[in-house]
């Protein structure tokens, strides 16, 4: 994600960097590969990742909140401003357990939501500013080595924030996975398909940590070199 930036600097970041980066590409192959394998293994129950999402929020009261099918594969979310969950087509319209798993994941951040869940309220609140830093960030940091050091640092708090967007995004996410187990053990799924849910959402909360591990490295990694330029 972030590994085309290399400026030279202090070794030791690099050295903690390194390992982020690969457990990040080895995470995204993980949640691609588990995802694929229970995509094609079918639920007992029969239902839809649409029918299991509607029926939690049915049973927790949340009766406006919409669900919509979107494109693309693993492109599922819960967009809060306008209350809408959106699964791709293969959650949507599936009846596997990776499905069932996913559509109740979404569902999970809807009810933090509608609780008012105090992490998920600052995710929202950063995100604007974690958007903002992602789209300039790296220009001021580019400008900082060839003009001036001063925007170096603006660079350096940009790349701030998305760190604490990442960190944040942590207990959201698992939350969020471990209340679509209590609603897929609460009659959804049976005893045997538990396990294999389990799988599906520890992958995919993979990803985010390996996120976060790789933007902290880089984080120190560009600290580091701002020190050495003082």
């Amino acid at each position: 994600m972030y590994g085309g930036y290399y400026y030279g600097g202090s070794g030791t970041y690099l050295y903690l960097l390194i390992p982020a980066l690969i457990l990040s590409l080895y995470a995204q192959a993980k949640v691609n590969n588990t995802f694929s394998k229970y995509l094609r293994v079918p639920s007992y129950s029969g239902y839809t990742g649409r029918e299991v999402a509607r029926m939690i929020l049915d049973r927790n009261g949340l009766y406006d909140v919409r669900i919509e099918q979107a494109g693309g594969q693993l492109t599922d979310h819960y967009d809060p401003r306008t209350k809408v969950i959106r699964l791709s087509y293969d959650v949507y319209n599936g009846t596997s357990i990776a499905a069932l798993s996913v559509a109740a994941h979404e569902v999970g951040h809807a009810i933090q939501h509608g609780e008012g869940y105090f992490p998920l309220i600052l995710r929202n609140n950063i995100a604007p500013i974690a958007s903002i830093g992602a789209r300039f960030v790296w220009i001021f940091i580019f400008l900082g080595f060839v003009i001036s050091p001063l925007l170096l640092e603006v660079g350096i708090l940009l790349y701030l924030g998305i760190v604490l967007f990442q960190v944040v995004t942590l207990p959201v996410e698992f939350n969020a996975s471990n209340r679509a187990l209590v609603q897929l053990e609460s009659g959804i799924v049976s005893a045997n398909e538990i396990g294999p849910a389990k799988k599906v959402l520890k992958a995919a909360a993979l990803t985010y940590v390996a996120a976060t591990l790789v933007a902290i490295g880089q984080l120190l990694r560009l600290i580091s070199l701002s020190n050495r330029r003082d």
